[in-house]
């Protein structure tokens, strides 16, 4: 199932991490990356007292259920250390699941297509570099579309795209 994976990271090396979480989501069985954006340096969302982000979309292609592309996203999460215990806080890697395939899920633990993602500058910059056709299940509008969109609102993110 072709599926789009969301990338960030802002403690440590942030740049470094999401290049080798790249590799680490490339040598998971079931698990093949197509397309990878190029990585954006963008301001926090939600808690603004903490450092920016580095942030990136991978396309894949995948033979994992939707609950196991989770389960193997947080493996590779906590491989890097990631601690959730600041919602919206400085994280180690975070790697999300923006969609799959054209499903709507909403389950406790997952909800796809990801429920903020048609908010969030450092989601759709990287997401319209690798699919701009690609059209969200609920909203019926491609990922070009919700940047314009996104932009005319003036979410007052910050985004910088970076030289890799």
């Amino acid at each position: 199932m072709e599926s789009l994976i969301g990338i960030g990271s802002n403690l440590g090396n942030p740049a470094q991490q999401c290049r080798e979480a790249l590799s680490k989501l490339a040598e998971r069985p079931g698990i093949e990356v197509i397309a990878v954006s190029p990585l954006y340096r963008t301001s926090p969302v939600g808690r603004t007292d903490q450092p920016w982000f580095v942030n990136a979309v991978a396309l894949i292609e995948s033979t994992l259920t939707p609950e196991a592309l989770l389960t193997a996203l947080q493996e590779i999460e906590q491989a890097f250390g990631r601690m959730r215990d600041i919602r919206w806080g400085p994280r180690t890697l975070d790697l999300d699941i923006l969609s799959y395939g054209d499903c709507v899920i909403e389950l406790p633990q997952l909800a796809v297509p990801h429920p903020r993602m048609h908010e969030r500058c450092f989601v759709l910059a990287p997401l319209n570099d690798v699919a701009p056709r690609w059209i969200h299940p609920v909203l019926g509008r491609t990922a070009a579309e919700l940047l314009i969109e996104l932009n005319r609102e003036a979410d007052g993110q910050t985004i910088e795209r970076m030289n890799r």
